[in-house]
């Protein structure tokens, strides 16, 4: 295997057989030692994290394979703590999608004058520019079109993805009694195809999940979902 990229929470290897595989680590994103799937930046370290992750991530790319949502998996190891997925190109040098629910995170720190903590969103969509240096900025269609990042076709495409994504991972947690806040998405281009697909992962690290009005810790979520 060749190590090509080394990320927050997961190394990218490339295999032989045109496949990657993704190693997953106990590192979070969050600021002070406080988890945030909306930081930048790697906060702290939580034990098992990584498989909590990968399986979660295994579980809701299994459905959504089933479903016939197009997406990079292929399958997961979890002794390896590893998951084999297709070959993708990103949009420029990476955008995030976020999903809301709910106004919280950075999206009421900068809208607070005019919204109240946990008001309803209607699954309100915005793509943000992955660049730590610059706070992952968010980003209007228009720019995204002008900067030849994304047409407005493919930005049609991946809001409605991004959409049906969320509210299908939001029914998944309602199963068990939890509430989905918001959630941040990734996609990318199929290199073989160049169809747009849902890349990365989606866990407890990249979504808010409540029980009760109580945020469920990303270990406790993979608990509660994967539960018989």
């Amino acid at each position: 295997m060749e190590l090509i990229y080394t990320g927050k929470t997961k190394d990218v290897f490339k295999l032989e057989n045109e496949l990657f595989l993704l190693k997953f680590k106990d590192d979070v994103t969050g600021e002070n030692g406080v988890f945030d799937p909306g930081a930048n930046t790697v906060g702290l370290t939580i034990d098992g994290a990584g498989l909590a992750g990968l399986k979660l991530t295994s579980f809701f790319y299994s459905k959504l394979n089933g479903l016939d949502v197009p997406t990079h998996y292929v399958d997961a190891n979890f002794d390896e703590q590893t998951m084999t997925v297709k070959p993708a190109t990103v949009f420029g040098k990476g955008l995030e999608v976020i999903c809301r629910f709910k106004a919280v995170g950075s999206f009421l720190r900068r809208y607070g004058a005019y919204v109240q903590e946990g008001q309803d969103l209607d699954a309100f969509v915005e793509v943000t520019i992955k660049d730590d240096d610059r706070l992952d900025p968010p980003i209007s269609e228009d720019a995204l079109a002008m900067l030849n990042l994304l047409t407005h076709e493919e930005y049609a495409i991946l809001k409605e993805r991004t959409i049906e994504i969320s509210k299908f991972v939001g029914a998944e947690l309602a199963k068990k009694g939890l509430t989905l806040y918001d959630i941040k998405l990734e996609f990318g281009r199929d290199a073989k195809t160049n169809e747009i697909i849902l890349i990365d992962e989606i866990s407890g690290g990249n979504m808010r999940a409540y029980k009760d009005g109580t945020y469920i810790e990303p270990l406790e979520l993979e608990q509660i979902m994967l539960a018989k």
